[in-house]
């Protein structure tokens, strides 16, 4: 048995589309946000609050804090949820994120060269196992800002995907894996989706409705009785 949730991704533009006062009655469906980076915390906020569902997020490349007009500095979306380097059980939805792209200059905030991000894939590690013991299955979602090496690349170095992603995926086998960093305005001549293995790769840059099919959890597994 499996069940559908309607999930609103987003990445890298402000899309007039959601930043509108009508943003309920067209994503009205929508039961949980899921964000891939290089986005502005309002912009992540109004989305959350006019939706008045959860989201989940992970930093993009292009970060950086926010001054309110009271003079607050904002290092975080407000109401929503920072998974980086994190996996978490949402309504039986096993999700894990790693934000950050390439690193292509010598000094820059979630920017991490191949062996770094193979470094965080294995501190994530033992968390999707722990998902095993504990839901019967290693995780449904994995977010992150930038794509698996070779699926949705840009031409440029700062466009290119990690090598560790497709361990990542060969070894824990998402159902969903969903990336932003490609903007597809940029005129790059790739597709959005893609298969590998077992996992629907989905690129996100600007906003995409996704209709995911989680399967239940295994009531076989620790934990459940």
């Amino acid at each position: 048995m499996a069940y559908s949730m309607q999930i609103l991704t987003i990445s890298d533009e402000i899309v007039p589309t959601i930043y509108s006062l009508n943003i309920k009655q067209r994503f009205r469906d929508v039961q949980l946000i899921l964000g891939c980076g290089d986005l502005p915390y309002y912009y992540i906020e109004y989305a959350v609050t006019m939706l008045g569902v959860p989201c989940y997020y992970v930093p993009g490349n292009h970060d950086t804090p926010e001054l309110t007009h009271g003079g607050q500095v904002i290092e975080e979306a407000r109401g929503a949820v920072d998974i980086d380097g994190a996996s978490i059980c949402h309504k039986g939805l096993l999700l894990a994120g790693l934000g950050g792209s390439i690193r292509y200059k010598p000094e820059g905030g979630n920017q991490y060269t191949e062996a770094e991000m193979m470094q965080r894939v294995w501190r994530l590690a033992p968390r999707l196992f722990f998902n095993r013991l504990r839901y019967g299955r290693y995780l449904d979602v994995f977010i992150s800002h930038s794509p698996p090496l070779g699926i949705h690349n840009g031409p440029d170095f700062p466009h290119r995907g990690f090598r560790a992603f497709l361990w990542l995926m060969n070894r824990f086998r998402p159902r969903y894996f969903i990336h932003g960093h490609i903007h597809l305005s940029y005129g790059f001549d790739q597709p959005i989706e893609s298969q590998y293995q077992a996992t629907q790769v989905i690129n996100t840059a600007g906003y995409r409705l996704v209709k995911l099919r989680i399967p239940e959890l295994d009531r076989n597994a620790i934990g459940f009785s």
